[in-house]
Parts: C-alpha cells; structure tokens; sequence
C-alpha cells in the first residue's frame, strides 16, 4: 500500500477490509449423483484478488453457479471455510438469471459495449430484472461488509448496485471496475436506460477503466447526458456534491504462473527447421472476438503467397460460449463451415492448413501452446483489454514469438511493439501474418523483449495493488471534500441559459419551495424564500410560474406573491398575466370527484383523510400507521378507479384526478407557447423544478427543449427524467438567489 494523504488514517487502510462483488463467485457449484462440488474459476483475476483478501480479511459476493431452484431442491449450498476470506452468494432464480444475465448483461450491455447497436436488445423486462438483481447483489454486500471496508464492484453486470449501495450506506467507500468498453456517448445514448447506468457508476468514489480512452468516453458521458461538471486533465466528474475519480487502470495477468508454465515445456520451438510456423488464435466464441475475419485473413494469406502453403498451419482454441443462444449457434455453424471450406480448398496430403478445437483448455495446456506458437494471431473487433495478448508474450521465454494484435482491443495501448492491425480489413491482416511470417530473428526479439520487459512490470499483483490504493485515496478525497450541489448546478446550467435572452423557471411547492410538512396547512413559505420570489418576480428576462397539486386559490396564498403566474390542481387550472385556462374536461368530472372523495372518507382508515381540491382531490397517507400504509393506499386506489378517475401515486399521497391526457407537463408546454409562442424554445430557456412523481411528467415533457432539477436529499436509486439533482428547498432558494441576480444573462461584448 502507499501512503495515506495528510490527515489520513494510512494504519487504518493497510488493515481495511475488502469486499469483492462480482457476477460470479470465483467458483462454481455442479451437482451430480456424488453430490456438489465446487470447481474453482481460472485466471489471474481469482488468483490475484484471494490473497489480498485473506491478507486483509473480508467477503466475496457473487452468485454461486445453480440456480435457487436447483439449491433448494438440493437443501442449499455449503460454501468452502477460507481462513479470512468469507464467500457470500446471491441466489438468482432460473428466470431471473435468464432476463438479468442472458437478457440485459448479454443481449444488450454487451453488444453495446462493444458497438454491435444492431445487435443490442432494448427490453423493459429485462431492464427491471437487471434493476432487482443489481439492488440484491448491493444489499448482500452491504449485509456483508465489515465496518470501514472498501467495497469493490466488478464490471457491467452490476453498473447499477454502486447506486443501491450507496442508498444502503452513505459513508461506506465504494470503488467500480469495468473490465469491457465504454463506448462514446452518441453509443451509449442508444440505451434508454443510459442515464440511469450513469448514475449507478457515479455513486462509487472511485469509477475504474481498462484505458484512457474509455474513461474519456465515460467522462463525456456524464457531462452529455447527465449535465456533470467533469475535469477531463484531473479525470474527475462532479456528481450530486460528490468528486468521483475517473482513471484507467489497465489489467494483467499473472506473469509468474505463465512463465513457471511455459518452463516446463522441454523441447524448444525450433528443433525441427522443416517444421511448419505455427500460428495461433485463442478465443470463447463470441462475435466481438472476430474470429471469422481473421479464418478469412488466413484464407487470403494462402492465395497472395501460395508458396507458404504446406509451411504455415493455423491452430483456433475457441472456449464454448451461451450454446443456448441461437446467434451463438448460428455463428459457431458459420466458424464450422468455413474452416470446413478453408481446409478444403486448401488442404494437402500430409498437410491441414487450419486446426480447430472447441474445448476449455487449463493454463497447463494452453502456455505449451503459447510457447510452441511462432505467431499469436489476436485480432479482436472489440476488447476492453485481451489477456490472451498478455499470456501469448508472457510466455515467450526465448523472446522469438510475433504478436498481431488488433488496435480495437484495449491491450493495443500498451503493446505497441506488436503488429498492430485493422481487424476488419482482411488485406492487412494477411499482410501482418506474412510480415511475421518473414521477419528478421533481430527485429522479432528486439519486438517481443520489449513486450515481455512491459507486462512483466505491470501485472494483476501489480494491478490490483494500485487499483485499491488509488480507490483509498478517492475514497479519503470524497469523504473530507466539501462541495456544494447548488454550485455545481448553477455551473453547469450558467453557459445553457446564457445562450437565450429569457428564462421561463417553473417551480413546484410542497417539497421544492418548502419542506413537506404532515398536512398541508403547515407547508408555511419561509419569510426569507418569500423574499427571494419577490426579487425573481422583479428580475428582468425571468419568467416565474409556480406549478402546484394544490388549488389555484391555496396555492396563489400559500405563495403569496403578485405578478406571478400559478398553475393549481396538477395544471387544471391556470391564472397569470395575460393567461386564464381551466381544463374543459375538469368541470365534467366533478360528481365523480365529490362520490370518490365521500367513499375515501368511509374508509375510515386510522389517520387517512381526503384532501378536496375541486378538480382534484388527495387522499393523504403520512398520519396512517407505516404498517397499514400499504393497505390503505390499495384501498384508496380501488376507489377512485371505480370512480374512472385517474389515479397518481405519490409521497405518502393518492392523487385523483379527471380521466383525461392532462398533467403538469402539458400544463408547462401550454404556458410556454401562450406566453413565448410556438417557437418559444428560439426565445426562452425552459428550466422545471420539482421533488415528486406528479413533477416527473414535467420533466419528460421538457427533455431535450428545456432543463428540469429534482428535489431529493441523498443520492436517490430510483432514476429521474431530470437532468440535475438538488438535496432539498434550501438548495432551491439558494439557486433562485442566483437567478433573481440576473446572473445567467450573458454579459454584452
């Protein structure tokens, strides 16, 4: 470990302990007629992260391996004892795992990710899943977690649990890695769900990345799509108060088991000169590996130079992948025909240009052929990182091996001595495979010495060692940095306003204006935010209309300032100057009002009471015992439905109102166009302001032609379709300070 910063326990981090939160548990669980056994995970990551974990004591959680189903059915699953090391599974059922893991993680993140949008699914159901399943997997690990420990997530799977965590505990250190792509923003805004994604990443202290280019991607993002104040040079994004790090921290492998491995091997590359040169391609069957371009970049390299024909010999290991899926099928039959064909067209007695096997191989297999490969054709289309790449040269003891690499994976950063290739142009990569086929002893040498010296320096120990110590320092930063949301808001709204001459602020009251209060009547408007309204009214260019579920007439005295305009009962009604609407349709649902508003009062519920509001009514929750809550909002919505009233869940509140297509936001659009004009959005910037669901169809309604705020102390996991966030009315009346100041006017040259 480094050292703390100033003022920092550095004692209390060395002995930290560490909690590890991945889709999958580094083992997993298979039932058979003997029993259950627990078949240990390969690779680096496992065997770098174990240790660490035992020599700091904590927890691992991930899923197991079978699903509830098959656990029950079995009595459950007993997990091994680790000395210091505690394994905490999360149960997936077969459904779950099906919508959550096959659904959105592999037939939307994923083809995402590594810019397949034509293959990327956009489903609802299987973006709640994945919502559920996140939370779970934040509450197991926040169940889980030893007081003071880092909290470490673990790739696309769980990009949102950091956001649930962080609701769970507040203060806890949270720290995410993700082990694919992140795409530019003009791909990742695809995803409906992108700004939720966001969010979720941006709750940790520290957000991690395979190479500079994704965190810059992430970075664009969060100011794109999320309205964040980022520092690109400092790789800082400003989220809800919070600074969160943005860094790359590029993977590796264990480079001491490769080469105690490739040791082994007893008989040297080169012992038979007439030996064909042994190129090969290691990969789990997957489209972004792009394995079919590179059979077709073998093919073109057999008919530009027909004299390597019988002196070359193509090996392709693909590890079995998601068999079940059916474009997974599909693309294994499309590698079988084409090898099939290759070899065909090719082949000669004695001599098979490609070899094709469809197996896992153990690391004790596959160094061997690491080492006994001349060539390590590694050429995926996409890749966060390839650690193939990274084992290939590892085990290049004698340094005589040539890399081809593709520029589209994330290990092209580092590698730069490889032969560095276009995946998808297939002359080049023949090209390539000619060049390392010809080239000089010295120039390969010169080549693979420098690529071993680089990955030998970095590996996973290494990763994971300044990966934990860089997550400390974000987490000490964010933990004594002071900033305030209201000034990180007006910073990123300041250059958008500034670019229209007028600004048209709409503002909510109960919970925007003031703190919700128990009932209504005490919702009293601070002197001092009175105050501040007058001064708004007053300001030039500022245009303020307060929008409220109350009646025009409460709302109006509430406030209780002239010159404004007010929109009551959820947009029913509206009065400024120049401006009188009511709905046409309220007046029409009156009876129906008044029947329901009667049949809420007979429920007689224990601290439930109706709130009659002429176009609308209230039936109110907060006085109702917290475990009859549920109960009582049922009811309540059983009896306005019977009534055709529309019915509108809200804080500790069930709206009713007329049945008909009229909210906030349209109650917002309508003043706009009747004060600005049809083309307001040419004249005026449109800024929402609200804490509750009923202000969410503002926010809707104002995405991409205006700019809304939701109230909401604390980080909040449930998304929002505001841009910006702001903890509570204090906040608000401090941003309305600003505003009133005529600040957001852009100064004459």
């Amino acid at each position: 470990m480094t050292d703390a910063p100033p003022g920092a326990d550095g004692g209390a981090a060395l002995e930290r302990p560490l909690v590890v939160v991945s889709n999958r548990l580094p083992f997993r669980a298979e039932r058979d007629a003997r029993g259950v056994r627990l078949i240990r995970s390969p690779g680096g990551l496992v065997s770098a992260l174990e240790p660490v974990l035992q020599q700091r004591g904590g927890v691992w959680v991930g899923w197991a391996g079978e699903t509830r189903e098959d656990a029950d059915a079995a009595g459950g699953l007993r997990l091994p004892d680790a000395g210091r090391v505690r394994y905490h599974p999360v149960p997936l059922s077969g459904t779950e795992l099906a919508q959550y893991y096959g659904g959105f993680c592999n037939r939307t993140l994923w083809p995402l990710f590594h810019y397949f949008v034509s293959r990327t699914t956009i489903d609802g159901a299987s973006w709640r899943t994945y919502e559920r399943v996140n939370e779970r997997f934040a509450a197991a690990a926040a169940a889980a977690a030893p007081p003071g420990a880092l909290i470490w997530v673990h790739d696309y799977q769980l990009l949102r649990a950091p956001a649930f965590l962080r609701r769970l505990a507040p203060e806890a250190r949270v720290a995410f890695f993700l082990h694919i792509p992140f795409p530019a923003t003009d791909v990742f805004r695809v995803l409906p769900w992108s700004r939720s994604l966001l969010q979720g990443m941006l709750a940790c202290d520290l957000v991690g990345f395979q190479v500079p280019s994704y965190a810059q991607h992430f970075l664009a993002s969060a100011e794109r799509l999320l309205g964040c104040e980022v520092d690109r040079a400092a790789g800082v994004a400003r989220f809800e108060g919070r600074e969160v790090a943005v860094q790359a921290h590029p993977i590796s492998i264990d480079v001491s088991l490769v080469e105690a491995l490739a040791g082994r091997v007893a008989t040297p590359r080169r012992a038979a000169a007439e030996r064909p040169v042994e190129i090969l391609g290691v990969d789990r069957l997957d489209y972004s590996k792009g394995i079919y371009e590179r059979l077709m970049a073998i093919e073109r390299l057999l008919e530009r130079h027909p004299g390597l024909r019988r002196r070359v010999r193509f090996t392709q290991v693909m590890v079995p992948s998601r068999e079940r899926v059916a474009e997974y099928s599909a693309l294994k039959r499309q590698l079988d025909e084409t090898v099939g064909r290759i070899n065909g067209r090719f082949s000669e007695r004695g001599w098979t240009p490609v070899s094709y096997l469809v197996r896992v191989l153990p690391p004790e297999e596959l160094v061997p052929l690491y080492r006994h490969s001349d060539i390590a054709l590694v050429t995926p289309l996409r890749d966060g990182m390839n650690l193939v790449a990274k084992e290939y040269v590892a085990a290049q003891l004698e340094n005589d091996g040539v890399l081809i690499l593709s520029e589209m994976a994330g290990a092209a950063d580092e590698l730069q001595e490889a032969l560095l290739v276009n995946p998808f142009d297939v002359e080049a990569v023949a090209e390539a495979l000619h060049r390392a086929i010809v080239m000089s002893d010295d120039e390969r040498r010169a080549r693979m010495s420098a690529l071993r010296d680089r990955v030998r320096a970095n590996d996973v120990h290494t990763w994971v060692r300044r990966f934990v110590d860089a997550a400390e320092r974000a987490s000490d930063l964010a933990l004594t940095a002071v900033a305030s949301p209201v000034d990180v808001t007006r910073r990123r709204l300041a250059p958008w306003l500034s670019q229209r001459p007028a600004v048209a602020l709409f503002l909510d009251y109960d919970g925007t204006l003031t703190p919700l209060a128990p009932r209504p009547e005490q919702a009293t408007l601070a002197e001092a935010a009175r105050e501040t309204l007058r001064d708004a009214a007053r300001t030039p260019n500022l245009d303020l209309t307060v929008v409220s579920g109350r009646a025009l007439d409460d709302v109006r005295q509430m406030v209780g300032v002239s010159g404004l305009t007010y929109v009551g009962n959820h947009g029913f009604e509206i009065e400024g100057p120049g401006l009188t609407f009511r709905h046409a349709g309220a007046d029409a649902s009156r009876a129906l009002l008044d029947a329901a508003a009667d049949a809420l009062a007979a429920l007689a519920l224990p601290g439930g009471w109706v709130e009659r509001k002429g176009l609308t009514l209230s039936y109110h929750l907060r006085e109702v015992p917290a475990d009859q809550r549920d109960r009582a909002r049922r009811a309540a919505e059983v009896v306005l439905r019977r009534r055709r009233l529309r019915v509108t869940p809200g804080a500790l509140v069930v709206e009713g109102r007329p049945a008909v297509d009229w909210h906030k936001g349209r109650a917002v659009l309508h003043v706009l166009v009747h004060r600005h004009g049809a083309d307001w959005p040419a004249r005026v910037r449109a800024l929402y302001i609200g804490d509750d669901a009923t202000d969410e169809d503002a926010f809707g309604a104002l995405r991409g032609i205006g700019r809304s705020i939701r109230v909401a102390r604390g980080p909040a996991a449930t998304p929002t379709a505001a841009d910006f966030r702001l903890p509570d009315p204090e906040a608000v009346v401090q941003l309305l300070r600003w505003l009133a100041a005529g600040a957001f006017v852009q100064p004459r040259a």
